[in-house]
């Protein structure tokens, strides 16, 4: 772990991404946590809290291989956004909980 990654508690983590859907059903829809790797220290899962355009969330930040991690956003929080595939989301993470 890099002296200047994030560890578990209270953290201020904001970006906008797009929301990817795999078009197999059950295909997952996710958004890219950018430079994830580096910011958490990790290329293993970290689970988070948060919220996606004002809606709170608990999820599992999953490493995609590449230095970056996947946020998996079910399909209650899409409902609840009244967001899909394609559409621009404002995530703001507020908790490293491992």
């Amino acid at each position: 772990m890099t002296s200047t990654a994030i560890t578990v508690g209270s953290i201020d983590v904001r970006f906008t991404a797009t929301i990817r859907q795999d078009d197999t059903p059950g295909g997952w829809a996710v958004v890219t946590v950018p430079a994830s790797g580096e910011l958490f220290g990790t290329r293993r899962p970290v689970k988070v809290t948060g919220t996606l355009d004002g809606q709170a969330f608990q999820a599992t930040l999953l490493p995609q291989g590449d230095g970056t991690h996947m946020l998996p956003i079910r399909a209650a929080l899409r409902a609840a956004t009244g967001k899909g595939s394609g559409d621009e989301v404002a995530v703001h993470l507020d908790q490293r909980l491992s």
